[in-house]
């Protein structure tokens, strides 16, 4: 059984594509809905429309719920992974080794591979691709230089630039792997439909900005 750590963001689905481009099929998601807004190592915002983007790869989904305690939250996520007999995992990871290094422990536990596709990534080429092939967009900013004006933004080579920009005034990481931003893909190259957002709304709190999907759905391509 091969599944992905998946997130519904730019890099878990990126992950994904990549992988499938190797001639591999991806057949479980597994997806981690955290009650601790500020989980270590889980993706919280806009997480129950995964559903969605499962519907739309066509992949079985496992949507599980945790606590989000640090360090016992991995605890749930072998469980799923033993449960399930999953022999090799995908990750989106990037550049954090917090991240990396405790799903490389789950994994050396239980003998199974851990694939990382975008470990090391140059942060513009992967955004470059983003742009290219992804409809993706900012649902979370939290860094100096982020402003309204982002939020459910997608990323395009426009974007992009205003990134670099911010990159080079503030030293965000352009991956957002420091939990700068995060997304949300609503159409890639392996969604046999795409996501329409009908209703969202904004909220800014204490240097946080956040684009709260309410409603959506599957449409054709």
């Amino acid at each position: 059984m091969i599944a992905c750590l998946f997130s519904g963001g730019k890099d878990s689905t990126l992950a994904i594509h990549k992988y499938v481009k190797n001639g591999k099929d991806v057949d479980l998601l597994i997806t981690m809905d955290s009650r601790n807004e500020y989980s270590y190592m889980f993706h919280k915002p806009n997480i129950e429309f995964t559903k969605l983007q499962a519907a739309a790869l066509g992949i079985k989904q496992i949507f599980a719920h945790t606590k989000g305690e640090k360090e016992r939250e991995l605890d749930d996520l072998e469980k799923i992974i033993t449960k399930n007999n999953v022999t090799e995992i995908i990750t989106g990871a990037t550049a954090s080794m917090y991240q990396k290094k405790r799903i490389d422990d789950i994994c050396n536990k239980l003998a199974i591979a851990h694939v990382s596709p975008l470990w090391h990534i140059e942060p513009v080429t992967e955004l470059q691709e983003i742009a290219s092939d992804f409809n993706a967009i900012i649902t979370q900013v939290s860094a100096e230089g982020f402003d309204e004006s982002f939020l459910g933004v997608q990323i395009t080579s426009e974007l992009i630039e205003r990134l670099i920009n911010l990159n080079m005034k503030y030293k965000i990481n352009l991956t957002f792997e420091g939990g700068e931003a995060e997304t949300f893909v609503l159409d890639a190259p392996l969604f046999k439909k795409r996501i329409k957002v009908k209703k969202f709304r904004k909220e800014w709190k204490g240097g946080v900005g956040k684009y709260i999907i309410e409603e959506a759905e599957l449409t054709d391509k």
